[in-house]
């Protein structure tokens, strides 16, 4: 599998020159610059794609071309927009970059409540306290009808934790769940919005009347009008999953499981409508058996993203090291080694070690412990390719 790297365009603090000394092959990145929904101009494609490869390197995958608001829950604006998406992966496919990464979460994208999780190493990484989010959604949020989705047990841990937790506490909250996670891409809400919740209460209200029925409908119709376009440049779109893989803040995700993944494939049943294989969105929700659906759905596997989760009794996740959690990922670079060997993978959410905390890295993205991860991802992939050619 090629080895690439997410990179935030000029402004990263990590620089390309890094990157290649570490031995990252092909970057994934974006036009991060360009508001969404507009159209990303053959001009600023290639001069993106020039950049790179003065560095040794090549632009291997976008992530993301975002899709828009408007899109997901099907407004107004929905057909404008898919026709300025559409123009985009013409001039991607023109420019030569052939495979983009995106997501169909509705409002929000990947959630966490504490972004600097101590270990007893000293690192740190990404961490889901399901009580804390709880917290968020009805004391913060305040959301209608958020009750609903605790159990009584919950509910009680939320009232107590409402008589110690401080305002402090309540504004990283905020923070953390709807601003420092979403802002660096592309997200809705960014740094300096004045009241985030507010913000974030009317995008919700947006989804008032969608279900996951409602919200599928409007992927396949976004889907079927872009498939020609891929056709024509030979795109492969991959979707990436829901993380977490289950319903929260009464919104529908319909990327969480294999049924979910199986149905999305057969409804635009064509071969550039692919997956990107998240190992560590899947291993969030313990209904999935991570290895299971790698071996399912290789085929329509365009993209991995290697890291894994450990799942707390408690219903708490946190990222676990790239060699533990549930995701398994020596077996899932079997799979893909030997059924997909030119798929682009790269490591994700690496601990924050050393001087990453110092660095201002965008949330899980930090230097240091990605590339502690990438150097054990390689001894994984070079195990396997020996196993493979028949050397061990």
């Amino acid at each position: 599998m090629e080895r690439t790297w997410r990179w935030f365009g000029k402004k990263d603090k990590i620089t390309l020159d890094m990157l290649r000394q570490i031995g990252v092959e092909g970057i994934v990145t974006a036009l991060h610059e360009v508001p969404n929904g507009e159209v990303w101009t053959l001009e600023a494609i290639e001069e993106m794609k020039a950049y790179i490869a003065a560095h040794g390197l090549r632009w291997s995958i976008v992530e993301s071309l975002p899709v828009c608001e408007d899109i997901k829950y099907g407004g107004a604006e929905r057909d404008r927009l898919i026709e300025n998406y559409k123009m985009s992966l013409a001039n991607l496919g023109r420019a030569g970059v052939r495979t983009v990464c995106y997501n169909f979460m509705p409002v929000i994208d990947w959630i966490r409540t504490d972004l600097q999780h101590p270990w007893e190493d000293g690192t740190s990484s990404l961490y889901f306290d399901r009580i804390r989010f709880a917290y968020f959604d009805l004391c913060i949020l305040q959301r209608d009808g958020a009750e609903k989705d605790y159990t009584d047990e919950e509910l009680a841990k939320v009232v107590a934790l409402g008589e110690t937790i401080s305002e402090a506490e309540k504004d990283e909250l905020i923070d953390t769940i709807i601003v420092k996670t979403q802002g660096f891409v592309n997200g809705n809400i960014k740094e300096g919005d004045k009241n985030p919740v507010r913000i974030f209460k009317d995008l919700l209200s947006l989804y008032a009347d969608i279900d996951r029925g409602a919200l599928r409908e409007n992927l396949r119709y976004f889907l079927a009008a872009i498939m020609p376009v891929c056709e024509a440049y030979n795109i492969n779109m991959c979707i990436h999953p829901d993380d977490p893989p289950y319903q929260m803040l009464g919104l529908p995700r319909i990327v969480t499981s294999g049924e979910d993944i199986d149905w999305l494939l057969h409804a635009v049943d064509n071969p550039h409508n692919g997956l990107t294989f998240c190992a560590g969105s899947l291993s969030a929700g313990l209904q999935n058996d991570v290895p299971e659906l790698a071996r399912r759905f290789a085929q329509r596997t365009h993209f991995v993203h290697l890291r894994s989760t450990d799942v707390l009794p408690d219903g708490n996740f946190i990222e676990a090291s790239h060699l533990g959690g549930r995701a398994h990922l020596i077996e899932l670079i079997r799979i893909f080694e030997k059924e997909r060997p030119d798929v682009p993978m790269r490591v994700d959410h690496g601990r924050l070690m050393l001087d990453d905390a110092e660095k201002g890295y965008n949330p899980g993205y930090s230097f240091h412990g990605r590339m502690l991860a990438l150097a054990q991802v390689e001894g994984m992939m070079a195990v396997v390719k020996d196993e493979l050619h028949g050397t061990l």
